[in-house]
């Protein structure tokens, strides 16, 4: 989700958007231009890469035009630009020309930050497009799709979808999007997992939740799956850490309500009922059978072993048989 300045006119002369998501940037852009044609049908619009915008072109192209038309000018990776292109589009800020929108799209780090500086100084609408690299911001970007469109999803669903599908915000907003054209009402888990099947099954989380539910045979399918479909041996690792810790950090707290229970434990309510369910069986022994299953099977993957698959196939099993320790001889 880009995240924007408190001056949210599109048609404002100098919109900055900041970061390197490209789906957000490229709807930064979208939003500028589509408020542009509604003011103006025959707008024209100049999309630019640092090569195409060389010294003197910005001003050829913000000069007074005699039929007046709007236009907007958008230039891409404008960190990249060059010393003295900075310096023209530096000099534009200080007197922008009417019934044009300048777009800058920077990447945000070091490079070019004097442009960067300029820009904020002269007033610009800035929209934040940063990287989502946490699984807590895809899913935050899910839940925020389906409310842009009116729709009701659950967490559950807004979280299968996230494992489901990955990191691609692009494909992310396409499932989002076809979900909602295709099925009417509050869209649930097990929607998604119809819709996605071939993709739930290859996630690293299935693999893990299955094995910490204690169903071996359908974790060590999940898991072939996943590796013959290229899924990172050390991505399942990590899922099963985090799934065999969760285990650990419900069982040994305090009873409380979801709400206080995620505060607590740093989950969000619907993963504590998740949880829960999935901890049934589960002993404080177990919990630690587990966990060095799942420290060798690391090591195995990152090169202490031979066979990472095989690493992993043996922490699955012994992780869906510390799930059912309880009552065990």
């Amino acid at each position: 989700m880009a995240r924007k300045t408190a001056n949210d006119d599109p048609l404002a002369p100098l919109t900055l958007a900041v970061g390197q998501e490209e789906l957000l940037l490229d709807r930064a852009v979208q939003e500028v231009v589509a408020a542009a044609k509604a003011s103006d049908a025959d707008t024209d619009v100049r999309d630019l890469t640092p090569d195409q915008l060389q010294p003197g072109t910005l001003a050829e192209l913000t000069s007074p035009s005699l039929f007046a038309e709007r236009k907007v000018v958008v230039v891409r990776n404008a960190q990249d630009l060059s010393a003295d292109t900075i310096k023209d589009v530096k000099a534009y800020l200080g007197a922008p020309a009417e019934e044009i929108t300048l777009v800058l799209l920077h990447a945000g780090g070091a490079k070019g930050k004097g442009l960067l500086d300029a820009a904020r100084k002269a007033g610009a609408r800035e929209v934040a497009c940063p990287k989502m690299t946490k699984p807590a911001d895809r899913l935050a970007f899910v839940r925020q799709e389906f409310r842009a469109v009116g729709r009701s999803a659950t967490p559950e669903a807004c979280q299968t979808l996230v494992d489901a599908i990955g990191s691609d915000l692009r494909e992310l907003a396409s499932a989002v999007s076809q979900l909602v054209a295709d099925v009417e009402g509050t869209i649930d888990e097990e929607v998604v997992g119809r819709y996605y099947t071939g993709r739930a099954e290859a996630s690293s989380f299935t693999v893990a939740d299955r094995a910490v539910e204690g169903r071996a045979a359908e974790a060590l399918e999940a898991l072939r799956w996943s590796l013959s479909t290229g899924v990172a041996p050390v991505l399942i690792t990590s899922a099963l850490a985090q799934g065999v810790r969760a285990i650990g950090k419900l069982s040994s707290a305090r009873g409380g309500r979801p709400a206080d229970l995620a505060r607590e434990l740093g989950m969000p309510p619907w993963k504590i009922d998740r949880v829960r369910q999935q901890m049934r069986g589960w002993t404080p022994d177990g919990v630690a059978v587990a966990l060095r299953a799942v420290a060798e099977a690391d090591a195995g993957v990152k090169g202490g072993g031979d066979d990472p698959g095989y690493a992993l196939e043996k922490a699955v099993v012994t992780i869906a048989r510390a799930a059912r320790s309880r009552g065990r001889a």
